[in-house]
């Protein structure tokens, strides 16, 4: 006999038992006992249907929930197998007039797919909602005083972008945190690199117009990584200065720079060499008595350099820099004005502070020649301005011959730029120490050499004799006449 199972039976049949039950208890026993047990089968039968209806109305629920992440399931296997299909039409030969409608279909299809998708979603949300809103009627039947939750309708493309804004940041917050770490690391083998002193100094040369004569060369600072790896001012300058190791970095170039001047002392022509400071070491007055007193040590050689600042720097500078600014003029020290903004210049002030030398971008002059920038100094007139005060016009950034003509034009003195060389580096026995030079030796009375011997012929004759009675030369003998052959005899012996 097969086993009843409650599950299998209608949720109704638990009330009609009951109030059979009831019906024939009370036929049986029509007494007031019986009525009352009559009544409580019926209403326990009733009980059990509603409990039977709730509790199949739970299972049909979790089965619906089932099949919804049944079908989610199949919807993701397809939607990855749809992508596995377009890889592949991707990657078949094919034309382009048979790949188009494909790669449509496959557009349609996925389209589909994510719509289908969303419709999911949204059926599974609408059952949380319900839910959710059933526990709060039967909440609010047991706490009348309790507000209900507004009911949330989630939007399935605002969700959606949501989550593309979600994985935006984050891959902008993974990015960012990337870069902070190059950037540090980048910054640490900068840093170990000054500090193991692998600072070179490349030189571009400055030259006299119109004849391109060689007058000077700048100092230009780069900084070698490897082998392979050479840095420009703009890729590690900033890295420095954040970190402070500005006025060492400068320390290292003025030294650099002192032996490159005494090389350029020991030649003709009267060449010299410039280097620059950076703005925190022209901003401390310790960098700069620091500075000073490596100058003071090597002052034989500030004749042939030459000190470099920008403009701004120089109208910034407080009483104390304009001070050592003076000492280090006072002791031979040569200055230049470098990258300047614009043209308003005062030439005697600028010599009574040191300032030898001004180097004006050559875009600039053209653009005050042009008429583009209003000055009370025409650019023509700058440099017949600047000589009176003993202050050389030098065009910096000259790029063509073009410019190299109109700098002429304007009366320029000197000019750099690429257009004459770009910075070479320096030869490494520039930054030898020279060699002790050797006292010469006191000079030696030249000792009589024998006179030379001819093999095959006779000897010299000596030189002929007084004759201590008669006071006149002694008679010399003939010489002895040998033939041809005996001579040829012993020349070929």
């Amino acid at each position: 006999m097969a086993r009843l199972r409650p599950n299998a039976l209608h949720p109704l049949a638990s009330a009609v038992t009951g109030l059979s039950a009831g019906a024939v208890l009370l036929l049986l026993l029509p007494t007031p006992l019986g009525t009352a047990l009559g009544l409580l089968l019926a209403g326990a039968g009733s009980i059990g249907s509603f409990w039977l209806f709730e509790k199949r109305g739970l299972a049909q629920r979790e089965q619906v929930l089932a099949a919804i992440g049944e079908v989610k399931v199949r919807l993701a296997t397809s939607s990855i197998r749809l992508d596995a299909l377009s890889a592949r039409v991707e990657q078949m030969p094919m034309r382009e007039a048979d790949a188009v409608p494909a790669r449509a279909a496959i557009n349609e299809l996925t389209a589909e797919v994510g719509l289908l998708g969303d419709l999911i979603h949204q059926v599974a949300t609408t059952l949380a909602d319900h839910d959710a809103a059933l526990a709060a009627v039967q909440s609010k039947s047991v706490q009348p005083q309790r507000v209900e939750a507004p009911v949330v309708v989630v939007d399935p493309e605002a969700a959606r972008q949501e989550r593309l804004q979600a994985m935006a940041a984050e891959r902008a917050e993974a990015a960012r945190q990337a870069k902070e770490r190059a950037e540090a690391e980048r910054a640490a083998v900068i840093s170990a690199a000054l500090s193991e002193g692998k600072v070179e100094v490349h030189l571009q040369p400055i030259v006299q117009l119109p004849q391109r004569r060689t007058r000077g060369y700048e100092a230009l600072v780069r900084l070698r990584l490897d082998e392979n790896t050479l840095l420009l001012p703009h890729e590690f300058l900033s890295v420095i200065e954040e970190r402070g190791f500005g006025p060492t970095l400068d320390a290292l170039v003025l030294t650099r720079a002192l032996a490159i001047a005494r090389h350029l002392g020991s030649k003709e022509g009267e060449l010299f060499v410039s280097c620059n400071f950076g703005a925190a070491t022209w901003a401390s007055s310790k960098a700069l008595v620091t500075l000073s007193r490596i100058l003071d040590k090597y002052r034989e050689h500030t004749g042939n350099l030459i000190i470099e600042m920008p403009q701004s720097v120089f109208r910034g500078l407080d009483p104390t820099s304009l001070g050592l600014l003076g000492a280090m003029s006072a002791n031979g020290v040569r200055f230049a004005l470098d990258q300047l903004v614009d043209l308003r210049l005062d030439p005697v002030s600028l010599f009574d502070r040191g300032i030898r030398f001004v180097k004006a971008p050559a875009a600039l002059l053209m653009e005050h020649a042009e008429g583009g920038a209003a000055t009370d100094i025409a650019a023509g007139d700058l440099s017949t301005l600047l000589a009176r005060a003993s202050i050389v016009l030098v065009a910096d950034e000259v790029a063509d011959n073009p410019t190299v003509a109109d700098m002429i034009d304007l009366g320029v003195m000197m000019a750099q730029g690429l257009v004459f060389s770009p910075p070479r580096p320096v030869k490494p026995d520039v930054f030898a120490e020279p060699a002790p030079i050797a006292p010469e030796p006191a000079p030696q009375p030249a000792a009589q050499r024998p006179p030379a011997e001819v093999v095959g012929h006779p000897a010299a004759a000596p030189a002929p004799r007084q004759d201590a009675e008669q006071g006149s030369p002694a008679r010399e003998a003939p010489p002895e006449r040998q033939s041809f052959r005996s001579v040829l005899r012993r020349a070929s012996a």
